[in-house]
């Protein structure tokens, strides 16, 4: 088979929304399914995902302890997809999620099962973007960010975080979408530390010179 014929070279953008229960790993496997399961409820019933699902610009990746949404075309979709997520789980101390976006390359493939599905560097990303965040966090990429921040519907409620170095040693320049408005959120511990590690391990001495 040539790369051009096979798909799983073939790049598209996707604007990836990432999102996980935080605490699921010490739940029995019982309350796992039934959180997981309430949380699909949640994201089916979105008009974000409703919408990119009737124009088939969206694929869904389970991750175990959440999901990965891959949406094509519009990146504001996975921001209006977290908003209303996060607003349907307020209130609800079973579902305390944090959410990642960022806009990457992706590819599409079929699992074992047949059933489409994505991979690739935009998904991995994404995910990174989400473990700098705390419960009720939603965070996305600069990738994300530059493109909603010419809106000024978007700008208002994006907040600059600065830049966290992530896994396998890659810097990404982290922004907080707010729930409520344009109310800044809590800056997430993680982005804390991570910031506070990089800083130390590049701290540089002013020495006077001879």
């Amino acid at each position: 088979m040539s790369a051009a014929d096979d798909t799983t070279t073939r790049l598209e953008v996707a604007h990836v929304l990432f999102m996980d229960l935080v605490g699921y790993s010490r739940l029995a496997v019982e309350e796992q399914s039934r959180r997981i399961a309430a949380l699909q409820d949640i994201v089916r019933g979105t008009a974000a995902y409703t919408q990119a699902k009737h124009e088939a610009s969206v694929l869904a990746h389970p991750a175990g302890d959440g999901m990965a949404l891959a949406f094509f075309g519009d990146p504001s979709s996975p921001a209006r997809c977290a908003l209303e997520v996060a607003e349907a789980a307020r209130g609800r101390a079973d579902l305390p999620l944090r959410m990642g976006i960022h806009s990457g390359p992706i590819h599409r493939a079929e699992d074992i099962n047949d059933t489409p599905n994505v991979r690739g560097p935009g998904i991995n990303l994404a995910q990174r973007v989400m473990d700098c965040g705390d419960a009720g966090h939603i965070l996305l990429s600069y990738m994300t960010a530059e493109a909603l921040i010419e809106s000024e519907v978007w700008k208002a409620r994006l907040h600059d975080l600065g830049e966290v170095e992530v896994k396998h040693g890659v810097r990404i320049r982290i922004y907080s979408l707010a729930i409520d408005g344009a109310a800044e959120p809590q800056r997430p511990a993680k982005v804390v530390e991570l910031a506070a590690q990089w800083a130390a391990e590049h701290r540089t001495h002013n020495l006077p010179v001879a």
